[in-house]
């Protein structure tokens, strides 16, 4: 048997360049009909090219605190800021210091932006505080004489939601017990209705009673009678006292929906000491979303204090106050001393309170407190004109590289329109699907990322087809010369991608902005561009040199061997195989 011929067989990537046109194909059909899926036909744009909203925040003076607004706290705001406008899934967002004690926060239209500002301007300390007392969040009416003379009957309005239907339990967390059950039910069985001699249950006092073992002074006792939550208003007034109030003083405060009202112990943990939280779905234990919380070193062993003094009480005493910004964001309870630097709160979360309650833990501690002095709305009229501007550069400049290509390289010209063309394609795909996906926003910067990416592309096409047309002008035909070509020029490709990539990737690491977006779009199309040489270019290279019009070195070809200076055929000696070596 004949021992099979040397260099005979094809490279295995290049054995069926078809089949990889059909991959690049089907590829392109999945990422378009991703789009039409999606319903997302556009990319996402930036602020700057479809407006957006502008937040200004002013740092303000906390007691016992005069010196606390330097350009050290209000970096480290402006830091803690961007990362909870990033964890709301926006990006390309702005957050600047302006001054000595602004921040200015602009964040592209498409995102939700009132949910962005209820989260980025409460920007006050975070703390842990213990409930003392707490009931419905209207106003306390007065004690009557007699208890039988119909006072009101605790069923008021928000008195369901006494407390949160959430505990905390040790992380990994436990079994339930039973003394982690619901606030609301111990609540409800705490006032005892005795029968008087009429065979109707004597009505409660109106007045909350504080448990056993609370110590309110009658000052704030009296202004948690007269606190109402029940409007906007009076919860945002309360709030700003409660903020403004010192962490080692009892407060008053509203539940953020107004339906609570606490009276709340001195400040147990500090948020500094929450070193991260996210919201999870438990399947195992089928508790539905909850909220995992790590602490500090220092932080887990404060935790494990305060829960522990808080699990030998009755309800409500067996309760924290999650307070930002003044405000209670929950009031799980506690069943036992939670040890370890790490708790669950679980309960009756839907995934977006999971997730909005994780995102407060893990960005609220802030070392300075601001209020949003400006909001405005952005424009997009002077980004359009920009926009307008850059489109049409782009297109002279696509046109010079068209005609360039056409009047040097002939018909190898087809093949790099194509391949620029497949580059379009997946560009404006994936663009526009990354935008729904991780909030990626195209601004005017990305865009001169784009038509960089042109030059870049286009470059890598002209490495091949030289390298080929070297080939021709040695004496090979055009089917060994596309195949000998490709190696050196594939090294040469890789090197300049890498080179373009990796600057890329620097720059998007140590900037922000808008910056990061045309850094990210020219590492994406730098990306781009090594797949299709690879996956398109060279495949179709392949079989182009099958065909007559190429590899007879018709004059409109770009491969014509006369034109080109070609040599006379190399002859081979007898017996040798012909090889492809790379460089």
């Amino acid at each position: 048997m004949a021992a099979p011929k040397k260099g005979r067989r094809a490279p295995a990537s290049q054995g069926h360049p078809g089949r990889t046109l059909i991959l690049v194909l089907i590829a392109m059909v999945g990422l378009v009909g991703g789009m039409f899926y999606s319903g997302t036909l556009t990319p996402r744009l930036g602020i700057d090219l479809a407006g957006g909203t502008s937040f200004t925040l002013a740092a303000q003076n906390q007691p016992g605190k005069p010196n606390a607004i330097n350009e050290t706290n209000m970096n480290t705001a402006a830091g803690i800021m961007e990362r909870r406008v990033n964890g709301l899934g926006v990006t390309e967002s702005e957050v600047q210091t302006q001054g000595s004690n602004h921040i200015i926060v602009n964040i592209p239209k498409g995102t939700d932006a009132k949910q962005a500002r209820e989260q980025v301007g409460t920007t006050a300390q975070l703390g842990f505080r213990p409930v003392l007392t707490t009931t419905a969040g209207t106003k306390t009416p007065e004690p009557k004489p007699s208890p039988s003379q119909g006072g009101a009957n605790g069923k008021g309005k928000g008195d369901k939601a006494s407390g949160d239907q959430t505990k905390v339990q040790q992380s990994p967390s436990s079994k339930p017990t039973t003394q982690g059950r619901a606030v609301t039910d111990s609540l409800k069985k705490a006032p005892s209705a005795k029968p008087t001699p009429s065979g109707k249950p004597s009505t409660p006092p109106a007045q909350p009673t504080p448990p056993a073992g609370a110590d309110i002074p009658p000052a704030l006792q009296k202004q948690f009678n007269a606190l109402d939550c029940s409007t906007k208003k009076s919860r945002a007034a309360a709030g700003e006292k409660a903020a403004n109030t010192k962490p080692s003083d009892p407060i008053v405060a509203c539940k953020e929906d107004g339906a609570q009202k606490y009276v709340l112990g001195p400040v147990g943990v500090e948020g500094t000491d929450v070193s991260g939280a996210k919201a999870v779905f438990d399947s195992q234990q089928g508790q539905g979303w909850i909220v995992q919380m790590d602490f500090t070193s220092e932080g887990g062993k404060k935790f494990g204090d305060v829960t522990g003094k808080l699990a030998a009480k009755a309800p409500p005493q067996n309760q924290f106050g999650i307070v930002l910004d003044g405000a209670v964001v929950s009031s799980p309870s506690v069943d036992k001393a939670i040890m370890g630097g790490g708790a669950t709160i679980s309960g009756g979360f839907t995934q977006q309170s999971a997730e909005d309650l994780g995102n407060m833990l893990s960005y609220g501690a802030l070392p300075l407190s601001f209020k949003i002095d400006d909001e405005t709305t952005v424009t997009a009229a002077l980004g359009g004109e920009q926009l307008h501007a850059g489109l049409i550069a782009g297109a002279i400049g696509l046109g010079l590289v068209v005609i360039y290509l056409v009047a040097y390289y002939r018909g190898l010209a087809l093949v790099a329109l194509a391949s620029l063309g497949v580059s379009a394609v997946l560009t404006y795909t994936i663009m526009t699907l990354l935008g729904p996906a991780i909030g990626f926003a195209l601004n005017l910067p990305a865009v001169c990322g784009a038509i960089v990416a042109i030059g870049i592309t286009a470059d890598s096409f002209i490495v091949y087809f030289e390298r080929i047309r070297d080939e021709i002008r040695e004496g090979r035909t055009l089917r060994p010369a596309v195949e000998r070509g490709w190696p050196r020029a594939r090294r040469t490709i890789l090197v300049s991608d890498f080179v373009s990539f990796l600057a890329a990737a620097v720059l998007f690491a140590v900037t922000v902005g808008k910056v990061q977006g045309f850094a990210f779009t020219l590492g994406l199309t730098t990306v781009l561009d090594v797949v299709v040489v690879f996956f398109f270019t060279k495949p179709l290279m392949t079989l182009l040199a099958r065909r007559r019009f190429f590899s007879d070195g018709h004059p409109w070809s770009g491969l014509d061997p006369k034109r080109l200076g070609a040599k006379p055929p190399l002859r081979r000696r007898r017996g040798a195989a012909p090889t492809t070596k790379e460089a």
